[in-house]
């Protein structure tokens, strides 16, 4: 039987699947690394107690299998067409699972959940905090999968003790996907998650026996740990009409990494999205920080591990969606560049939105947001624009560290991510940093790392998509000024406080 004209089957295409925090999505690329089709479907959080964040796993599962489909029926292209997929996903966020029936044991706990806190000061008190940082580059604190997999194994009923003979499976976002689309057949994940965990030596690139213990992690538990990019799993033929390989996955900042063209030493991009992500490449050398960075591994593409320096911001962009959720001070999210551009300053107002503790450079998981500086004077605007300044501020803080950690200054940052529509956002941000801020021609940088790494371990020519972004040059040279005394003395301010009440 004759294809249709309108249908491609020729394989040619990526499909790229990026489960994010508050979305699945599902994008078709064309070998210039265009976008022919894709489908999005919104995903809820829950927020059982405070501090805690949890995702429904079987919702991410069948979301993101409708959005492949979806975007397949909106590119015209068949299953025939799709050379091989991309996985991106969102990082920490951890689950439990039967692999006899791939039912998970509960919700899947996110990156932001900080139900682990206590963990984390007792494993600080007994002195473990400078070898896991020395290990596995990170700093103990619950944004961490580490912790979150041991609270799951010691409170679902009988967990531990299924996990010790073998009848259960751990794993992040991808492993996730990974499981369903190949039918339970193939438990991995690739080097970028695995080093998120806390569980990795980022230098060997395995589990380490050490860590497994002092976390009381089941090494039964785990996946393979696989490149980022090569011939890694098939999925099940009755998904697609025929088995597609999967040939690229990594982590969402290390894919946007690789999307934003940052795979040689010293390039660096930050993507504006729920928190921001700041990552530099820095090679084959994992640079320890000595300013509250973390020390990661970039996707792997060769036998050789290179790595990068990564300073995670929790809340911004669900900073904008707490002003329209939580606050009502605007109807869309996109409503917040206006509002804040009524005024020509913040009126003194400093927002601080440790809404789940503070990430890079401060790393305070008892932090909690605070406003300072309101007055009867204070409208919606001012606050409005103070919760801009303070992502662009919290930005400022990270690339900081980064240079002082690197000894040089960034001539420019890549930025990609949905808050690079905000233009205030934008020139706000060149002003503090003092340097230029490139935006990506493309805002699906995260999506396209991913089908890149798909493309390169299939051996598919795939090219980065061209056009031109927009550059931000820094104006108003007193910005930092006005701006950085009062942000120090809130984030000061704001640490005393969660040290005070505990």
């Amino acid at each position: 039987m004759t294809a249709s004209p309108d249908i491609v089957t020729e394989q040619r295409f990526i499909l790229a699947l990026d489960q994010g925090t508050t979305s699945s999505r599902a994008l078709v690329f064309d070998p210039h690394g265009h976008v022919v089709g894709m489908a999005q479907r919104e995903l809820p959080q829950s927020y059982p107690q405070p501090g805690w964040v949890e995702h429904d796993a079987l919702r991410i599962w069948t979301d993101t299998l409708a959005c492949a489909r979806e975007a397949l029926m909106r590119a015209a292209v068949k299953a025939d067409g799709i050379a091989a997929i991309g996985i991106t996903n969102q990082r920490e966020t951890v689950l439990l699972w039967e692999r006899a029936t791939g039912t998970p044991l509960g919700p899947a706990i996110v990156w932001q959940d900080r139900r682990t806190a206590d963990i984390c000061e007792r494993l600080r008190a007994d002195g473990h905090e400078d070898r896991i940082r020395e290990q596995t580059g990170l700093v103990l604190d619950p944004y961490f999968s580490a912790t979150k997999i041991a609270w799951l194994l010691d409170t679902v009923p009988g967990a531990r003790d299924r996990a010790e003979r073998g009848e259960l499976a751990c794993g992040t976002m991808d492993s996730w996907l990974v499981w369903q689309l190949t039918g339970g057949r193939r438990h991995l994940t690739d080097l970028t998650n695995a080093s998120r965990t806390q569980l990795l030596d980022i230098r060997s690139g395995r589990w380490d026996d050490t860590l497994l213990e002092l976390f009381r992690v089941p090494r039964a538990l785990l996946p393979e740990v696989v490149p980022s990019s090569g011939q890694l799993a098939e999925t099940d033929p009755a998904l697609f009409g025929r088995a597609l390989p999967v040939c690229g996955i990594a982590g969402d900042q290390q894919a946007a990494l690789y999307g934003q063209g940052c795979a040689s030493p010293g390039l660096a991009k930050n993507t504006y999205g729920t928190g921001c992500f700041m990552l530099m490449h820095t090679g084959r050398k994992a640079i320890v920080s000595r300013h509250g960075l973390l020390t990661t591994c970039a996707a792997q593409t060769a036998d050789t591990i290179e790595y990068a320096l990564e300073g995670s911001v929790f809340v911004t962009g669900a900073l904008v969606q707490w002003l329209r959720d939580g606050l009502g001070l605007i109807a869309r999210s996109g409503d917040v560049e206006a509002l804040a551009a009524s005024v020509p300053d913040s009126g003194g107002v400093t927002v601080v939105p440790a809404f789940t503790g503070l990430g890079a450079p401060h790393w305070s998981a008892t932090a909690r947001g605070t406003v300072f500086g309101l007055s009867r004077g204070t409208t919606r605007a001012h606050i409005a624009r103070a919760a801009l300044e303070s992502i662009a501020l919290q930005t400022l803080d990270v690339m900081r560290a980064m240079e002082a950690d690197a000894g040089a200054a960034l001539r420019e940052l890549r930025v990609d991510g949905g808050g690079t529509a905000n233009a205030l956002l934008m020139q706000m941000q060149a002003d503090l940093l003092g340097c230029t801020v490139r935006v990506a021609p493309t805002q699906e940088t995260t999506a396209l790392g991913a089908a890149l790494l798909a493309a390169r371990g299939c051996g598919v020519d795939m090219a980065l998509p061209q056009g031109e972004g927009r550059d931000f040059t820094a104006q108003a040279d007193d910005l930092y000024a006005r701006l950085a005394p009062r942000w120090q003395a809130a984030i000061a301010a704001t640490l005393d406080y969660a040290r005070a009440v505990g």
